[in-house]
């Protein structure tokens, strides 16, 4: 896939050399967005669930993205397998000027290409964007954490036209 240039900048493949990067948005967003909704047992399922293996793995098989901006920052990641979009995660210094929907526009034109539906895994961070997007539940799941702790989440799923 070639470079989609955006207003605020580039979104491109991430590449071997770019793990770190990946992994320091994931790891940040997470621990700065994540604790105001969820209990510390569902924080660290996230960053487990986000473990350097999985994210290596996803950029060796061509599956991630990276938005940097004008200035030459890295500012989000995006995954995208098949028609599941997933890890879109935006710095937090960098959320509320578009860059995650910049990522999400690149993300489903990227399932488009292939399929007519889109599925993801929808935090409560970002549920009300994904259902301003089209986005529909499909299904609701919990899962019992560290602690007693519980993670609930929406698989969401959007017909692409």
């Amino acid at each position: 896939m070639s470079n989609i240039l955006s207003i605020q900048g580039t979104i491109r493949p991430a590449e071997a050399a770019d793990f770190e990067t990946v992994r320091q948005i994931t790891r940040t967003t997470i621990e700065a967005v994540y604790p105001q909704y969820y209990p510390a047992g569902a924080v660290a399922f996230f960053l487990a669930h986000h473990n350097d293996a999985a994210i290596r793995n996803d950029i060796l098989e061509n599956r991630v993205f990276l938005y940097i901006s004008d200035d030459g920052q890295a500012a989000g990641t995006v995954t995208v397998h098949d028609n599941d979009i997933g890890r879109l995660f935006v710095l937090p210094g960098f959320q509320g000027r578009g860059f995650g929907k910049a990522l999400l526009d690149f993300a489903e034109n990227c399932v488009s290409e292939r399929f007519s539906e889109i599925f993801l895994d929808a935090s409560w961070p970002a549920k009300g964007l994904y259902l301003k997007r089209g986005y529909q539940p499909e299904s609701y799941h919990v899962i019992e954490t560290e602690n007693g702790d519980f993670l609930c989440f929406d698989t969401m799923k959007k017909q692409i036209l």
